[in-house]
């Protein structure tokens, strides 16, 4: 009876694990069940609405356009970096990843209803076929693009490696317009636009991006500047956006020892998450180095600034970086379409992620907030340096960022520096500036007269100020009684504007030389511009001229 009793104690012991098992299951079922219901449930509803839309709708309704805004609605409740790119676009994408494309060579802005070349590519076949910076693109192939957004001028211009396309352009100093013939071809973005040597001692690369051929341009920059007697460097990653992971692994690996994580991946897809380690023996473990980073520094400049300050392996100087710790990867869609969606987190060698912006939580408005600095972790170097995670990368040396006055980011703005450029070298088109050129007294004189010319106007704070004193008492019927002081103060407020070009001639001096010199050597003309204007190079040949400072800032002492 016992042996009974104890069999049937053991059945329900057995059931009830059984039943709590399978309502687990049942659960996790539903779960799951509920969520592709919604899902399915969703996209009926979005089909069936469309279909009636496209059935009832007073006007026809572009199936693609449709279909394209409802996919970018859907992608800007992520994150900015979870791109669709539709086949139309598909190029932009190859362009980011290779950095190459099929084109003419030349960076073209739309500007006050104009397509005008800001850059071209040396020896591209925009350069070889005569156009010019500053030419405003009037038509390509005869038809007129005035009106052309960004999207549809580019789908006009770019085309496959040997067609041609014929732009008629507007050029400064030409009565009429002008037709050139130009050949596409394969167009290669130098990631490494300049190197070279600052002094005797101290060699500088300049990285602007990190597409395929990063490392091997890095690398082939290092070595040039070793065999001209480098004993320090200068890694300027100053406005660097990032680009391919993979990259900066690479370019780590020239300054870190073989086998040292340099970046760890961590996600919702758990086989994606990866350690990556250099591979190979390095260039130099031992040069002092100092990367240069501003808050346009991100993703993969983050990784290689950060990943050399956790192994204490270089100084970082300049302003906190962006803050992007977000790693995407490419899925290719139906149509030739694909997606760049954000998988995962990067996590440097101290183990911080610097990711600034929470973007999975929104405020009720929507809006996003960085993570403020009273929140952020501490973590240390290989030397046990404190630094910190999310809100991006401190630098060890930090240097102001230097500001350019009002009047002359209006200059800018309005594209003054730019035009006064143009006419400067269809002036002096057989005169090559040569190595420390600036823009003398005489020049500046040219153009302030020059200035007066344009339909360029600029009120100080104090006239802004004064105008809108002038209206609301105008609004408010005490103008009258107003009037003799408001035009007393509006004396001494012009007085204060005249003469600006003047008082900011030294700023001006520097912005033309660099806009001047582009016109005859494209991307090449940093090496022209004096560093000595630079605050944080500045900084850092003063570490280097320290050693014994360099060390103790590594040491954390």
């Amino acid at each position: 009876m016992m042996n009974i009793f104890n069999k049937i104690k053991k059945k329900s012991k057995i059931a009830i694990i059984g039943f709590f098992a399978t309502s687990v299951l049942v659960f996790s079922a539903y779960t799951v069940d509920d969520r592709l219901f919604e899902i399915a449930k969703n996209l009926d509803v979005f089909a069936t609405m469309y279909k009636e839309l496209n059935a009832l709708y007073v006007d026809e309704i572009n199936p693609t356009k449709a279909m394209r805004v409802g996919i970018q609605a859907m992608l800007k409740e992520l994150d900015p970096y979870t791109v669709f790119y539709p086949e139309d676009e598909i190029e932009d994408y190859f362009t980011m990843n290779t950095g190459a494309y099929n084109g003419i060579g030349a960076t073209i802005e739309y500007f006050e209803k104009k397509h005008i070349v800001a850059m071209l590519y040396e020896d591209s076949p925009a350069d070889k076929s005569g156009v010019k910076i500053g030419d405003q693109v009037l038509k390509i192939n005869g038809i007129d693009v005035t009106d052309k957004t960004d999207a549809e001028f580019g789908r006009l211009l770019k085309g496959q490696t040997g067609t041609s396309v014929k732009l008629t352009l507007d050029r400064v100093g030409q009565s009429k317009p002008l037709t050139i013939k130009v050949d596409r071809g394969v167009i290669k973005t130098p990631n490494v636009p300049h190197f070279g040597m600052i002094n005797e001692d101290v060699g500088y690369i300049q990285l602007t991006d990190f597409s395929a051929t990063a490392a091997k341009e890095i690398k082939a920059a290092t070595l040039d500047l070793k065999d001209k007697g480098m004993k320090n460097l200068v890694i300027d990653l100053r406005g660097n956006p990032g680009g391919l992971l993979n990259m900066a692994v690479e370019i780590c690996n020239f300054y870190l020892p073989k086998d040292q994580l340099v970046v760890e991946t961590k996600g919702k897809v758990k086989e994606w998450n990866y350690k990556y380690t250099t591979k190979v023996q390095p260039l130099d473990i031992e040069m002092p180095i100092v990367v240069l980073i501003n808050g346009r520094s991100a993703s993969a400049s983050e990784i290689v600034s950060g990943t050399l300050q956790d192994y204490d392996r270089a100084v970082l100087i300049g302003q906190r970086s962006f803050g992007k710790g977000l790693v995407q990867i490419t899925k290719d869609l139906t149509y030739n379409t694909k997606m760049k969606v954000t998988t995962s987190k990067y996590y440097i060698p101290s183990g911080r992620c610097i990711q600034a912006i929470d973007y999975g939580h929104r405020k009720a408005d929507g809006s996003l907030s960085k993570l403020p600095d009273s929140l952020r972790v501490a973590f240390k170097t290989k030397n046990g340096r404190k630094v910190f995670d999310g809100a991006g990368i401190d630098p060890d040396i930090a240097t102001s960022q230097a500001d350019q006055s009002d009047f002359v980011k209006e200059l800018m703005k309005t594209k003054m520096i730019f035009y006064y450029a143009n006419k400067y070298y269809f002036d002096h088109q057989d005169i090559k500036p040569e190595e420390n050129f600036s823009v003398n007294d005489e020049e500046l004189g040219k153009f302030e007269s020059w200035l007066k010319t344009q339909s360029f106007s600029y009120l100080t704070s104090d006239q802004k100020s004064i105008e809108t004193l002038v209206k609301t008492s105008k609004a408010s019927g005490e103008y009258g009684a107003m009037e003799a002081s408001i035009i007393a103060l509006k004396k001494v407020a012009d007085a204060k504007s005249s003469g600006l070009v003047k008082k900011n001639w030294s700023e001006i001096k520097e912005a033309l030389a660099l806009e001047i010199l582009s016109r005859y050597y494209y991307q090449k003309a940093m090496k022209f511009v004096a560093f000595d204007k630079d605050q944080d190079i500045q900084e850092a040949l003063r570490l280097f001229k320290d050693p014994a400072k360099y060390k103790s800032i590594l040491a954390g002492k």
